[in-house]
């Protein structure tokens, strides 16, 4: 054990030396692994932190939730033309179905409207998030509340001009006042604050933060419900351990029923389970992560050579060194040894370049986009076994060739 930690000590020491005298050379020559280190890193690194900003996000929605409308979460085989006139699901649809379906916790209906402003006294907040839901909603998504309450069911179905607001809202129009049953002007009108939402945090796919949700029955009033503008959504939210190909086909049935459709013709809705939109991100992520790996190892293929070239030129260098380490006694194991920790040692190098560089990036986008990129201890030791693979490998030929020299022929050739 101590032979090979001075093997180990000289093997570094070898590899400084390279460094110290041959700066340009070396550092050329180590810039393929660095790069290759930083491009597989940076991409799993990306990757990580945006799988676990997205499972964040969705930690509170019930992977079973389906969303009926006229538009499909992921790729369709139905052509777009075709797509494209597809009615919007009627709110007496969403009636219906709720009477009519079996082994459902919750069900709501939704519409996607574009973005509005919301004004109090002089403060005005524009571009937020209108969400005009029916009141289950709140069941549905498990919205928490730093004061005041949702809407009723009352207040639903009459369209009392009602909102709850997201807590980036209550801070831009009301400071540090207290915004429950201020009076806000939304679309024209007046509405009552009745409930601020807790500190979310930006998301992938909502910000509750900037949003404000009313009774949906006020948009159907105000732009009727053959709008082509905007897209109308049932929500589903099935009982637990429910079958959820029998729940889909009884949803599609009820559906095809009510819309009065005939046997054989296709359906004109989508049913969007979200699970299969998680599926289908986590698709995209896998493939993100592979078209990462093969950008990435034609780096590390370039990194290889030039921990290889370097190699050569050194046990070139050190032939006679190496002649008269064999006169006195080294064995052939002993110099093998002695070049492949020399190149394991300079590609890790390369690689904790690239690892830091990766670290210095991730501080920087985290600072800058509020989205938090996360090098993890997985990633760090990848990188650090990856490199020191490259470095194994590209050793083994040059670490044999010093190993096989002849002792006699080393040292004549050295001087």
């Amino acid at each position: 054990m101590l032979v090979y930690f001075r093997l180990l000590s000289e093997s570094f020491r070898f590899a400084m030396n390279a460094l110290r005298n041959n700066k340009l050379r070396t550092l050329l020559s180590l810039l393929g692994v660095t790069i290759g280190i930083f491009s597989i890193i940076a991409v799993l690194a990306a990757v990580d932190s945006l799988d676990r900003k997205i499972t964040k996000d969705l930690s509170s929605l019930d992977k079973n939730t389906i969303y009926l409308m006229k538009m499909s979460f992921g790729p369709s085989e139905i052509p777009r033309w075709k797509r494209e006139q597809f009615p919007n699901v009627k709110y007496d649809e969403y009636i219906y179905m709720k009477g009519a379906m079996t082994n459902t916790e919750q069900m709501g209906y939704q519409i996607f409207t574009k973005s509005e402003s919301i004004k109090y006294g002089s403060n005005t907040v524009t571009d937020i998030n209108i969400v005009p839901v029916s009141h289950e909603f709140i069941d549905i998504q498990g919205l928490e509340f730093e004061e005041g309450r949702f809407y009723t069911e009352s207040e639903a179905n009459s369209a009392a001009p009602v909102v709850v607001i997201g807590d980036d809202i209550a801070k831009s129009l009301f400071e540090d006042s207290d915004p429950i049953g201020k009076k806000v002007r939304l679309y024209g009108q007046r509405f009552t604050v009745i409930g601020v939402l807790k500190k979310q945090g930006a998301g992938m796919f909502d910000n509750n933060d900037s949003s404000a949700f009313i009774p949906v029955n006020f948009v159907r009033q105000q732009f009727g419900d053959n709008n082509e503008g905007l897209v109308n959504v049932i929500i589903f939210k099935p009982e637990k351990g429910v079958d959820m190909d029998a729940y889909k086909a009884e949803v599609t049935q009820k559906l095809r029923n009510f819309r009065g459709m005939k046997s054989g013709e296709m359906d004109n809705f989508f049913i969007n389970v979200f699970s299969g939109f998680t599926d289908f991100i986590d698709g995209i992520i896998s493939q993100m992560n592979v078209v990462g790996w093969i950008i990435s190892g034609f780096s590390l293929l370039v990194g290889g050579f030039g921990i290889a070239n370097i190699m050569f030129v050194s046990v070139k260098e050190r032939t006679n060194l190496i002649g008269i380490q064999k006169s006195l006694g080294a064995k052939n194991r002993f110099i093998l040894f002695q070049f492949l920790f020399e190149a394991i040692i300079l590609s890790v190098i390369g690689g904790i370049i690239g690892l830091f560089l990766v670290w210095i990036i991730a501080m920087i986008l985290t600072k800058a986009l509020e989205f938090e990129f996360i090098l993890g201890m997985g990633n760090i030791l990848l990188g650090t076994g990856l490199a020191a693979i490259i470095g194994l490998i590209s050793g083994i030929l040059p670490a044999i060739a010093a190993s096989k020299l002849d002792p006699v022929e080393a040292i004549r050739t050295g001087m």
